[in-house]
């Protein structure tokens, strides 16, 4: 057994397990709600900075339109909130090439700064011909003012 005493309790940044992820900054466009000028959508994508975060609070939507028909079998995602206390519900969905959604996931996760800072999600899916995969966040379901992030989003 390998152990290590831990004396800082936040949870390390990490890399997504591995994987034949596709490269979505070459077979896919992206379209999304807001974003904040510092926090691109490309940061959560490629893994660099600290991720995409919403220029506005509220819900948000990341839309990936594939250039052609793709066989999805993985989804990871990496959402961080080290501030605030809130309840996030978060919709995974995909659409083939005649756009009706089809719901995959949906899921709550309660963050807290003294407790659950970082989800991290590893869904395994068979999807066949998908032309659109789409993740809604709506950040505070409560109070609606909290502001939406992404610290990593992988699909393979």
């Amino acid at each position: 057994m390998r152990k290590q005493i831990i004396t800082d309790h936040r949870v390390p940044p990490s890399q997504p397990p591995e994987g034949s992820w596709l490269e979505l900054d070459r077979i896919a466009s992206v379209e999304l709600t807001s974003e904040a000028e510092a926090h691109p959508i490309e940061a959560a994508l490629t893994g660099t900075g600290e991720g995409w975060r919403a220029g506005v609070p509220g819900t948000q939507i990341l839309r990936l339109r594939f250039d052609a028909p793709q066989r999805i079998r993985r989804v990871w995602l990496e959402i961080e909130e080290r501030g605030t206390t809130r309840t996030q519900e978060m919709l995974l969905a995909w659409a083939p090439a005649d756009g009706t959604l089809h719901e995959l996931v949906r899921q709550r996760w309660n963050f807290s700064p003294d407790g659950s800072t970082c989800e991290k999600e590893d869904y395994r899916f068979d999807l066949e011909n998908v032309m659109c995969l789409e993740l809604t966040l709506q950040p505070d379901i409560e109070r609606n003012q909290a502001v939406a992030s992404l610290r990593r989003l992988r699909v393979a």
